[in-house]
């Protein structure tokens, strides 16, 4: 009889730890989670067409096939710009030959100071494939909305002239075309390179 009793037990016990390694198993093999909020777009992004320099008109649309991190900012932004693409160009940095499949389009919310030389220099710092477009006010305006961004200029002092408030996410679109991903401003570069490879899978 206690024969009987132990060899239930044992089953019983092999049961349990069988589930657990299948329970494990699904945890391993889930998707790792986005830092960034993932979008269920049904629509693909709008396709602008802005200027970047030498004249060249720049679309996402010539981009399909990578993905596209979008970044509405300006050249004169005294801290939080330079901080975003500093994160960003070391993220697809690290990410070795698969950073070739990323491409960022950083559109200036400051159409007035920023023209499209003085763009590309400026991303040109943070990495050596981004590019800076720029337009007519109610082409960057346009934009802005579409995409949710918000910008503002206000005051700053005698040696700044004005400053542009606006919003400093991250837009991931994947190879396909559509708005994927919002990665908030502060996301470390690991954690903007951990996103870029689950994009790239």
């Amino acid at each position: 009889m206690q024969k009987t009793k132990n060899t239930k037990g044992y089953y019983f016990l092999a049961g349990a730890i069988a589930l657990l390694a299948i329970s494990a198993g699904f945890i391993w093999l889930r998707p790792k989670p986005f830092f960034g909020t993932v979008l269920q777009s049904t629509n693909p992004a709008f396709d602008f067409a802005l200027t970047a320099d030498s004249g060249k008109t720049v679309r996402l649309s010539d981009y399909k096939g990578k993905v596209v991190l979008l970044y509405f900012g300006y050249t004169f932004c005294p801290d939080v710009c330079p901080a975003t693409l500093a994160n960003a160009g070391q993220a697809i940095r690290s990410l070795g030959q698969k950073g070739e499949e990323v491409q960022l389009i950083m559109i200036s919310v400051d159409p007035a100071r920023d023209t499209p030389e003085k763009l590309a220099k400026y991303v040109a710092h943070f990495h050596p494939s981004f590019i800076g477009i720029t337009g007519t006010d109610d082409q960057i305006s346009e934009a802005a909305a579409l995409y949710g961004v918000y910008y503002q200029k206000h005051e700053g002092t005698e040696a700044t002239g004005y400053l542009v408030d606006h919003t400093a996410t991250l837009m991931a679109v994947d190879k396909e075309g559509y708005l994927k991903l919002l990665i908030p401003f502060g996301a470390t570069v690991e954690e903007i390179a951990s996103d870029l490879k689950n994009m790239l899978k």
